[in-house]
């Protein structure tokens, strides 16, 4: 072994191959690679040629902590384009989009010498309570897969690695360190997992970051199962992955686990830790060697994100400024338009009086971590102002973060509602952040009352939400003739909302989550968020949609709903089968009179399932952008992997064979076009044992011929049974008896041994 730290003849790391740099480290030197350096930046050891690295936040934009500032960067960071929050770009539906915003946003980073830019989040959005859903996508794992993989793919197209995360089943804020997720098999893939799978297999990010959290009461951090079996040895993952910032319970058992790299500096502790674990042979080194490995792998990845430093890279401010624009707009969903309220004239003289604080000082980003201190902020107000010909008054209504109404606010909004031809009502919710859970789902008391004063002084409202979670409208929403969900929208939030306002930009943004009418509605309101560090996942596959839709339960807006100023006409679906999964073609017009983008979403189900399914599901979707007149053929793959259901008895994805019903539509209530095509699946039969019942055992292909024939050869008893399973009273009444259990009573045809001949011959 070498002496730590003495000087060697290796060089640095972009030079020197990974291997070669192992193969000279010593023990304490390995173990000091696999925590960081301080809160952000990992171990450098500069004679082995091994440079460190900087992580940073965030999801939706360059969170780069500044030199001197506050060890944790949450107060101040230097400036980088704020792009929308993932509950926005969520709603845009588009990957082509997101890869340009994921493109842009591992440009700022490398111009900041950041290796590592910590997201995208992806985790479901379980509850609209949770305090974290403005940095995820969406509430179904096919949608947030498939955004997902797009930034990822555009992050780390600029050489700059992405941290996909949290991994896995981090659906809330309290209790977020000890809390254990306990959930069954089949929700646990087809739900909470499924969207990581198809990041990894479709963009391999470069490191995957565990959560804090337990599953079925294991520490995400220290699970074999997820991070080796699941993540490495399933779905092919040859990265690093990275623990979120203290979510290290035990650094030994961890490592061992597949958890590469601890963050962020621990002083030294866990460190010693892996070199006594290594000494008394209670850690294998080849196990640690791995884990350096992959350190190793990705400082040689993100090599060029340190030469581009020292060369002066910088990006261009406006050009993304104009990004996030485009993508603010993409992300504003038009959840209600009577009477073509909107688009409002921009030549329209008269007075437009806009109303809420928001307008004129934007919410445009949850609390945390993420925090992104922007480039510029542009509010709503100004964009008014600039765009329209009509006069514009401005009151503020509320002081934001203040819920109790102030009345006087109150009063002067409606005084200059009253006065105007036109109302734009800016309201929103304040509570999503890092660290904790909604409460609930109403607006502020302040927001309420002034919506309520607003609406009786001028009906000729339209309320524009400023929220990272959903808000609940059924009590109001039927007062007002135009509503746009606004989202968080980052830096540049203000002229796209101008821009949907006056029609400078159609509306394309569709729900990624429902808006249910209560709370009480919800799929997870009995158990969230759960007590004693454990939270109870009652609800199974249902969540969001998944739930709504199978119990018929009315919704104020249901997935993937979303207006346009235009229309669109759906005709002539066409499915095509391969081993590939179904290929869905339907001609999209455009029957209005702008220009616009239409989603076209595909959701399956398949009648008279042996599995418990919903209603329907989503399974893939396209965006096309139409010219008024215009049609195009909408071609959508859906994949076999996502039409598969998890075999909980068999432990692996199975394809049902039989009719699938796709609908394609432009919600999950509003279908358009239905049409069903069958599938061969796999072999989805369970083994049998002496714990499969009577019924498995007469509906095996294999096994029923045989008990038939040995209930045949049984003389009376047998025929006694045999007739019993023959009557529906009986078969109910005997056919649930596991056959190794039923063998064992007085008198039955079945003995134990005839039991092991019957498993044995039924083993091919």
């Amino acid at each position: 072994m070498n002496a730590p730290f003495e000087s060697r003849s290796v060089e640095s790391g972009s030079h020197g191959s990974p291997t070669a740099v192992l193969a000279s480290l010593s023990l304490e030197e390995k173990a000091s690679l696999t925590s960081g350096a301080d809160f952000w930046n990992t171990k450098a050891i500069p004679v082995a040629g091994v440079p460190a690295m900087l992580l940073t936040d965030g999801p939706h934009g360059v969170r780069r902590q500044a030199e001197g500032d506050d060890h944790v960067g949450l107060h101040a960071s230097v400036p980088a384009t704020c792009f929308p929050p993932a509950v926005a770009l969520g709603s845009t539906w588009d990957p082509e989009l997101l890869t340009r915003v994921g493109k842009a946003l591992g440009t700022e980073a490398k111009a900041g010498g950041v290796s590592v830019l910590l997201g995208p989040g992806i985790n479901i959005k379980r509850s609209p309570l949770g305090g974290r859903n403005f940095e995820y996508v969406s509430e179904d794992p096919v949608l947030t897969g498939e955004l997902g993989a797009a930034l990822v793919n555009g992050v780390q197209s600029r050489g700059v690695g992405a941290s996909l995360k949290h991994f896995a089943v981090n659906n809330q804020e309290s209790d977020r360190l000890r809390v254990s997720a306990d959930l069954d098999p089949r929700p646990l893939r087809e739900i909470y997992l499924r969207g990581f799978q198809k990041v990894v297999t479709a963009a391999q990010p470069w490191t995957v970051m565990c959560s804090y959290n337990r599953i079925n009461g294991v520490y995400a951090s220290e699970d074999p199962w997820l991070l080796s079996e699941v993540l490495r040895g399933e779905w092919g993952f040859t990265g690093l992955v990275v623990s979120d910032w203290g979510a290290v319970n035990d650094r030994v058992r961890g490592l061992s686990a597949g958890m590469d790299l601890e963050m962020p500096a621990s002083g030294g502790i866990t460190d010693a830790q892996i070199v006594d674990a290594v000494k008394n042979g209670t850690l294998d080194e080849t196990v640690l060697d791995t884990a350096v490995a992959r350190v190793l792998d990705l400082a040689d990845r993100t090599a060029g994100v340190r030469v581009a430093t020292g060369n002066g890279t910088s990006f261009d401010v406006d050009a993304h400024h104009a990004l996030a624009r485009e993508a603010a707009g993409r992300s504003i969903v038009l959840l209600k338009n009577e009477d073509g309220f909107l688009p409002l004239d921009p030549a329209s003289t008269g007075t437009i009086a806009v109303i809420g604080e928001y307008a004129r000082t934007p919410r445009y980003q949850g609390g945390g971590s993420s925090l992104v201190n922007p480039t510029r902020l542009d509010n709503a107000l100004d964009a008014i102002r600039a765009v329209s010909a009509a006069e514009v008054v401005f009151a503020p209504g509320y002081v934001p973060g203040e819920d109790a109404p102030d009345t006087a606010l109150i009063s002067g909004a409606a005084d200059a509602a009253r006065g105007a031809g036109t109302v734009v009502l800016f309201l929103g919710s304040e509570l999503e952040s890092e660290g904790y859970d909604r409460t609930g789902i109403e607006l502020p008391a302040a927001h309420r009352a002034l919506l309520d004063a607003v609406l009786d002084a001028n009906p000729a409202t339209a309320v524009v939400l400023s929220n990272g979670g959903v808000v609940a409208t059924n009590d109001w929403d039927h007062r007002v003739p135009a509503l746009l969900e606004g989202w968080l929208l980052g830096q540049a939030g203000g002229l796209a909302t101008a821009d949907v306002l006056f029609g400078r930009a159609n509306p394309s943004g569709r729900l990624a989550e429902t808006i249910p009418h209560r709370l009480q509605d919800t799929p997870a309101y009995l158990d969230f968020p759960g007590e004693h560090s454990h939270v109870r996942y009652g609800e199974g596959l249902f969540v969001g949609y998944r739930h709504y839709d199978s119990r018929d339960l009315d919704v104020a807006y249901p997935f993937g709903h979303g207006l346009s100023y235009t229309t669109f006409a759906y005709a002539n679906p066409a499915l095509t089968a391969d081993d590939g999964g179904i290929m869905v073609r339907v001609d999209v017009t455009n029957t209005g009179t702008r220009a616009g983008h239409e989603v076209v979403q595909a959701y399956t189900s398949v009648p008279g399932s042996a599995f418990v399914r919903p209603r329907r599901e989503l399974k893939g979707f396209a965006v096309v952008r139409l010219e008024p007149g215009q049609s195009a053929t909408a071609s959508i793959r859906l994949q076999r992997d996502d039409l598969a259901v998890w075999h909980s008895a068999l432990g692996r994805w199975v394809l049902e064979g039989g009719d699938y019903t796709v609908e394609v539509g432009a919600s999950s209530r509003d279908i358009r076009q239905t049409a069903t095509i069958r599938l061969d699946g796999d072999d989805p039969t369970a083994p049998l044992t002496r714990d499969a019942t009577l019924i498995e055992w007469l509906d095996h292909p294999v096994g029923g011929p045989v008990l038939s024939r040995i209930l045949q050869d049984s003389a009376t008893a047998g025929n006694q049974l045999a007739a019993m399973l023959n009557e529906p009273e009986g078969r109910a009444l005997i056919g649930s008896f596991p056959l190794g259990r039923l063998a064992a009573f007085p008198g039955s045809p079945l003995t134990p041994p005839t039991n092991d001949e019957l498993t044995a011959r039924t083993d091919g």
